[in-house]
């Protein structure tokens, strides 16, 4: 099930989102679950809100996605190319899950944008 940050529950997903603001400019959203077509339409709407689409830099903490699909990867494409022209960021901590870090690989993300070690959770 999808959480905004708020603790209300959305959607009958099995995502789990949340948002910590480290500052202004820097927000992280963490993912636990699957981010797939189901989950990837109520996440981008929530990147919609103020408090993360004024955010400079974004961290999306991926160490608890369980699976990754095309939809997923759109979201954090789409992220991406919304900082970019503001000469913002969007990275990655690396996910647990060998599926979804395969994924990652895969689609060449790995090369594209910046995926942290989880021990970033603690100092970002």
């Amino acid at each position: 099930m999808v959480e905004r940050d708020d603790g209300a529950a959305f959607g009958r997903s099995r995502l789990q989102l949340s948002v910590r603001h480290v500052d202004p400019d820097h927000t992280i959203i963490v993912l636990a679950g699957r981010f797939d077509a189901v989950e990837a339409m109520e996440v981008r709407e929530r990147m919609t809100r103020a408090d993360i689409a004024t955010a400079k830099h974004l961290v999306f903490d991926l160490t608890d996605v369980t699976f990754l699909d095309s939809a997923g990867l759109a979201v954090l494409v789409r992220a991406r190319q919304d900082r970019l022209r503001t000469g913002s960021s969007v990275s990655l901590i690396r996910p647990a899950s060998d599926d979804a870090m395969r994924v990652l690989r895969l689609t060449q993300f790995d090369q594209i944008f910046t995926i942290l070690d989880d021990q970033a959770r603690e100092t970002t």
